[in-house]
């Protein structure tokens, strides 16, 4: 790990290189950068030739990787019935035997795939299509059930060590998938000395740079609700990957709701208390809203004007309605409700003891001049 962080060090502090350079340097320079380019996989292969040494002398203190079957398996179709020594499982008692997992599994999928596309795409400024990634994901477990392959998702750890390893295009993916498919046919006896501990090392190091530690700083000066499902991902992905990723997309969820529950409605004092609802009404905000209107105007003695104003509600829920008609249609006299600032223009220009403004006479809706309840 160490040999790791020391090479990408100087990765990170190489000069460029300037055409007036001589041979020599621009050569060393070069030789330095794919050395630390390519750090990976020359710490994986020098660690394996360490334990190789250690396995010629009969003392091996690493945990290999061991033995790994060659090739490809044979292209079927998957099984649909499992015969055991008890008898033959249906595939409908497979599909019994997994439960939730059979949604549970494949959702922390894509989750995760989705996660790691968006982080790199943060780190690195381009955008992604989520459409096309889930796509791909699909098409690809779909041909790998046909070669026994385990279900694939974005690899946080594999996306990780490409991104350190200088891979910027999806023919990375191509380039690798070849290595890999060359690498089954003729070289898996290699990987058999390779330690377990220089993977984990190279897969820590492609992953510590993904935490950004400034966030939290700047998080606890801004909002510090927001590091709520920061720390419950961190944490919970010491247990599982896909348990942290779904604890911080469930807490977040939460935390969206209570905003939606709880609307900022701004405030405006004077002789007419002015109320401003600053986002759409939803079924969870019609109580918040109702309790603002009784708690600041009609509750106090005497009750005070108010005005709601939904210039800035953009959205209203079915559910909302009903709510508000029992708040606009009670018999409080004194108190009246205009469906348009217009409406209520004309109704401040009369001149004292002239008839009162009555919406009708221009064509409004009975049922829209209602009387506010408390």
């Amino acid at each position: 790990m160490v040999l790791l962080l020391v090479l990408k060090l100087m990765r990170d502090h190489v000069p460029p290189v300037h055409p007036e350079m001589p041979t020599g340097v621009r050569l060393s320079h070069g030789l330095v950068w794919t050395a630390t380019t390519a750090r990976n996989a020359l710490v994986v292969s020098f660690a394996a030739l360490v334990a190789y040494s250690f396995q010629v002398t009969g003392y091996q203190p690493f945990v290999l990787t061991g033995k790994t079957p060659e090739g490809l398996p044979d292209a079927h179709i998957p099984p649909f019935s499992v015969t055991t020594a008890n008898g033959t499982v249906s595939f409908t008692e497979m599909v019994q035997g997994m439960g939730a997992g059979l949604v549970v599994v494949p959702l922390m999928g894509l989750l995760e795939s989705i996660a790691v596309a968006k982080s790199f795409a943060s780190q690195n400024n381009y955008r992604i299509n989520s459409n096309q990634e889930l796509l791909a994901i699909g098409l690809t477990n779909i041909l790998g059930s046909l070669f026994s392959s385990y279900p694939v998702t974005g690899s946080f750890g594999r996306t990780a060590v490409n991104a350190q390893s200088g891979v910027c295009t999806p023919a990375g993916g191509l380039m690798t998938g070849a290595l890999v498919l060359l690498s089954l046919d003729y070289l898996t006896s290699l990987f058999y000395y390779i330690p377990k501990s220089a993977l984990a090392a190279v897969i820590i190091m492609a992953v510590v740079p993904l935490f950004d530690t400034k966030i939290v700083r700047t998080l606890w000066r801004v909002k510090r609700l927001d590091l709520l499902p920061l720390c419950v991902t961190f944490l919970l992905c010491f247990w599982e990957v896909q348990y942290g990723i779904l604890a911080g997309t469930l807490v977040s969820v939460l935390i969206l709701l209570h905003s939606v529950a709880r609307p900022k409605i701004q405030v405006s004092e004077g002789p007419m208390l002015v109320l401003q609802p600053a986002s759409g009404l939803h079924f969870p905000a019609i109580e918040t809203l109702r309790e603002a209107l009784l708690s600041r105007a009609l509750e106090t003695s005497p009750p005070r004007s108010v005005a709601l104003d939904c210039t800035h509600i953009c959205s209203i829920d079915y559910t909302v309605v009903p709510v508000l008609r029992v708040l606009l249609s009670a018999d409080l006299k004194g108190v009246l409700y205009f469906c348009t600032l217009e409406e209520a223009e004309k109704y401040l220009k009369q001149e004292p003891g002239t008839q009162p403004y009555n919406g009708n006479e221009d064509s409004v809706p009975e049922h829209k001049i209602a009387l506010l309840k408390a």
